[in-house]
């Protein structure tokens, strides 16, 4: 017997090769890893060297039937000799490229359980080592209001809620220039088509590149998903990131006006409300600049150190939000990486995670409009769920 050891971005991972003859890959075809079998049937033994001799022949065939591409979701068919839907895991009977194909862009499975989510939350919480200190953060929250008056469009507070950031130590940070670098990319209005030059499309990849495979906190995501099987190389992770936060679809009148990144990061005004608007960041840039004017909030997180989470009420440039939650003081990193988790392994539900023991729920929605690459779904929106 021989070991072959893969170390993925610092995680170490261990494989035993066999002269698979005991085990086939009939009815497992990509089922989860079962340490009990003497061999695999999933995409990942590809990688490990521990497919079964047959996992060709049963889980690879050509036929359409052997395959998600165009049919994750789909409803369960009898007939069909592998499944594409969230149970398929259930039941050790999802096509082999699943996971490939299925396992990001909305289409979560049940293999990752809520312990695990909120393990792994704790590490990306530990590891936000960009975060503000509370020494570059002052932030004033004023009054405190019911959720009964959160529409009341009442100013209660004659202060900004941001009295002081240190922007000349957290600005020079490459993750905090990516993300200002793309939030003056976005036309707020819904109806009016984003239209990117090449020199903001390539401000996605650096972002990407900055908040993800430049820190650890993205580096330790990219390891757990790739363990899951949700991504076989970074390069995929990144790619499938790009399209479900940055792929255009259309909130109003056909336009391509909106993604996942400009709802949840820059906001939007539709139909005379804002829509999104949940980062700390860009509200201390309209405020700073005159454009918003902070009213009250209804939630303060139990938290007494940043990251810290507020459900607010404000005026953006003449437009009201009732109740925009947000993480307040996290690094863009955290904030993407908490959104992407949850959006991957929890989509459309809400997501519960533990930052320093004390437990937070993230919502996210999916687009169901529209979709990328073979039926994933481009993310609608995630947020903190207040109260």
């Amino acid at each position: 017997m021989k070991i072959i050891l893969v170390s993925i971005l610092g995680l170490t991972l261990f494989s035993q090769g066999h002269s698979y003859t005991l085990d086939t890959c009939e009815g497992r075809c990509g089922s989860l890893p079962d340490p009990g079998k003497t061999c695999q049937c999933n995409t990942s033994c590809e990688r490990f060297g521990d497919c079964c001799s047959d996992y060709e022949s049963h889980c690879k065939g050509p036929t359409s039937q052997l395959s998600c591409k165009g049919r994750c979701g789909e409803k369960y068919n009898s007939q069909n000799k592998c499944h594409c839907n969230t149970k398929c895991g259930d039941h050790n009977n999802c096509c082999s490229d699943y996971s490939s194909l299925c396992g990001g862009g909305g289409e979560g499975g049940s293999d990752i359980t809520d312990a695990e989510i909120q393990a792994l939350s704790e590490t990306l919480y530990a590891l936000d080592s960009n975060k503000p200190s509370a020494a570059e953060l002052i932030i004033d929250p004023q009054a405190l209001v019911p959720d009964s008056q959160t529409n009341s469009q009442n100013d209660l507070s004659p202060r900004p809620l941001f009295q002081f950031l240190d922007e000349a130590s957290l600005f020079s940070k490459p993750s905090y220039a990516a993300l200002l670098a793309l939030l003056d990319n976005y036309n707020r209005n819904t109806g009016t088509t984003e239209d990117f030059t090449p020199e903001q499309l390539a401000e996605q990849e650096t972002f990407l590149r900055e908040t993800m495979s430049n820190t650890e906190l993205g580096r330790e995501l990219y390891a757990f998903l790739f363990t899951k099987g949700r991504y076989g190389s970074e390069k995929e992770f990144l790619h499938d990131l790009k399209m479900m936060w940055f792929g255009l679809y259309s909130r109003y009148a056909g336009k391509m006006d909106s993604s996942g990144f400009e709802h949840i990061f820059a906001g939007e005004i539709k139909g005379g409300k804002i829509s999104g608007f949940h980062n700390w960041l860009q509200f201390y840039l309209q405020e700073k600049q005159g454009l918003l004017d902070y009213y009250s909030h209804s939630f303060n997180g139990p938290w007494t150190s940043y990251p810290d989470v507020l459900g607010m009420q404000f005026m953006w440039d003449g437009y009201f939000k009732q109740v925009g939650s947000a993480l307040i003081g996290s690094s863009p990193e955290f904030d993407f990486a908490l959104y992407s988790l949850c959006y991957i392994t929890r989509p459309g539900k809400q997501c519960k995670l533990s930052l320093g023991g004390k437990p937070l729920l993230i919502q996210t929605y999916t687009w169901d409009k529209s979709s990328y690459e073979n039926g994933k779904k481009y993310i609608g929106s995630a947020f903190p769920s207040t109260p």
